[in-house]
């Protein structure tokens, strides 16, 4: 067996902007500390932070009044921010800066008069706030489909936005039916889906060809890890989606398989290593990295744990 491990993998600049924004609140404020969503969309995460005192809620009523709040990656709508300011929440903002720059396009395109079509997968966390800038602007669309079934008028004015860890070639085939059915559309400067989304998703489609079987580190509620596994998938290779070594199955190997390994960008390289292991254990497998683009990007911590990490 061998093994090609995909680079780059694993860990976004945003990703771990937020982590570190979240370490650094427990060494300042301590536990109970609470995390609107989760921190970021991985479960070994969510469960180590969990077992550290960090309490993830869904409702931003369940932090206590002048509890301390932290905003996960995804972001937050403005109803969010409001309700936190109303209860005397200290709110830490661990937004990534590429999910803000969506954000932004938002409220100027909404300010500006257009109607905005959002592309993006209904109920993620990241779309919901991204509509919530501008709710009585914006429709979602997610395939072809539902782009076939806008009746909004002909010669309306529309821009397109779209969620930022899409399937770069899927998020292009809805973006092509918008122009051919609205050619007056009018998109952001630059496109919206990150850099680190676009560089996975470079790397496996780069290397899968050379694969008989790829694993997908990242969660099931990952949307840029989902993308990893239907890419693969897309191709004619089994693909896994799984979050930890302890998930595998050895019927999905075969001995002499070339076996193709990326994560997710919120998926621990611990896992990874993991895998690794197991594999070199049970198949004898050998290892070998390649690297399809490198990233040299990095985050600050938000404000608020600036200010207070230097006093």
């Amino acid at each position: 067996m061998k093994i090609i491990l995909a680079n780059p993998r694993g860990f976004c600049a945003g990703v771990n902007m937020a982590i570190e924004s979240l370490e650094r609140a427990l060494s300042l404020f301590g536990s109970p500390l609470y995390v609107y969503h989760e921190i970021v969309h991985n479960r070994p995460i969510v469960e180590r932070f969990r077992g550290r005192g960090v309490v993830f809620v869904d409702d931003i009523s369940e932090v206590p009044n002048g509890g301390t709040v932290l905003f996960s990656a995804h972001g937050v709508s403005p109803v969010i921010r409001k309700h936190s300011a109303e209860r005397n929440l200290r709110a830490i903002d661990a937004t990534c800066p590429l999910v803000t720059k969506v954000h932004n396009e938002a409220v100027r395109f909404a300010k500006d008069g257009f109607t905005i079509v959002l592309v993006g997968h209904e109920g993620h966390d990241e779309v919901i706030g991204t509509m919530g800038e501008a709710p009585a602007n914006m429709v979602l669309v997610e395939d072809v489909d539902d782009v076939a079934a806008l009746t909004l008028p002909a010669d309306a004015k529309l821009a397109f936005l779209t969620q930022t860890t899409l399937s770069v070639d899927e998020a292009k085939v809805v973006i092509d039916a918008l122009r051919e059915k609205y050619p007056q559309i009018v998109g952001p400067h630059k496109d919206d889906i990150c850099y680190a989304t676009q560089n996975r998703q470079e790397a496996v489609r780069d290397l899968v060809p050379e694969a008989d079987v790829v694993l997908v580190l990242g969660s099931q509620n990952s949307s840029n890890s989902q993308r990893l596994a239907e890419l693969a998938r897309s191709v004619g290779r089994s693909a896994y989606l799984i979050d930890r070594a302890s998930e595998l199955h050895d019927d999905w190997f075969k001995p002499t398989d070339t076996v193709l390994i990326t994560a997710g960008a919120s998926a621990p390289e611990d896992h990874v290593q993991d895998c690794v292991e197991y594999l070199r254990t049970k198949f004898g497998a050998t290892v070998e990295s390649r690297v399809v683009r490198e990233e040299h990007v990095n985050f600050p911590l938000p404000r608020e744990l600036r200010v207070l990490g230097n006093a």
